[in-house]
């Protein structure tokens, strides 16, 4: 027992040592100090919130415009389908599809300044992301995976899919 006691003796002073060597090297520190860096540091996280609100309003006024618009070209679009429908209908009357025509033409032209981009054509490769498949055929004309025929024409802008295309793929 006496050399566990002797131990404790021996241990003591260095703990006692190392404790005031601890609290001498922490300076105090000034209150207004302490204030001023909480208040610094609560500026700091306004000034990135407000940073952050300034641009995810800016990101959604973006977003915005370009739904009313998207969604603005999807009303439309029974308009060109009825004109395509109008177009591929046999006539006699050249007045009459010449009038179609004119208005069809003018409407794709009111599209492509939009940014509207018209796809789905027969011999496309199939893309899930893109094209709507209602119908499967086996044709050997046809590759894998490959649009045969296109029952509504798709609608894009930039990225963003308007209308997807009603296909029918082959293989």
């Amino acid at each position: 027992m006496a050399k566990k006691e002797k131990e404790k003796k021996e241990t003591a002073p260095v703990e006692e040592s190392v404790e005031q060597a601890a609290e001498a090297e922490t300076p105090e520190i000034d209150p207004w100090e302490e204030k001023y860096n909480a208040e610094h540091d609560s500026y700091l996280r306004l000034a990135a919130d407000y940073d952050n609100f300034r641009k995810r309003t800016a990101k959604e006024k973006d977003q915005s415009y370009s739904n009313g618009k998207s969604d603005a070209v999807a009303k439309l679009l029974p308009v060109y389908d009825n004109l395509e429908r109008a177009l591929n209908q046999p006539t006699e009357d050249a007045a009459y599809k010449k009038g179609v025509e004119m208005t069809m033409t003018e409407l794709v032209k009111i599209f492509t300044a939009l940014g509207v981009e018209i796809f789905g054509e027969a011999g496309d490769a199939f893309d899930p992301n893109m094209h709507n498949a209602v119908m499967h055929t086996e044709d050997e004309n046809f590759g894998e995976s490959t649009v045969s025929q296109v029952f509504q024409k798709g609608f894009k802008m930039g990225e963003k899919i308007v209308r997807f295309a009603m296909v029918q793929v082959a293989n």
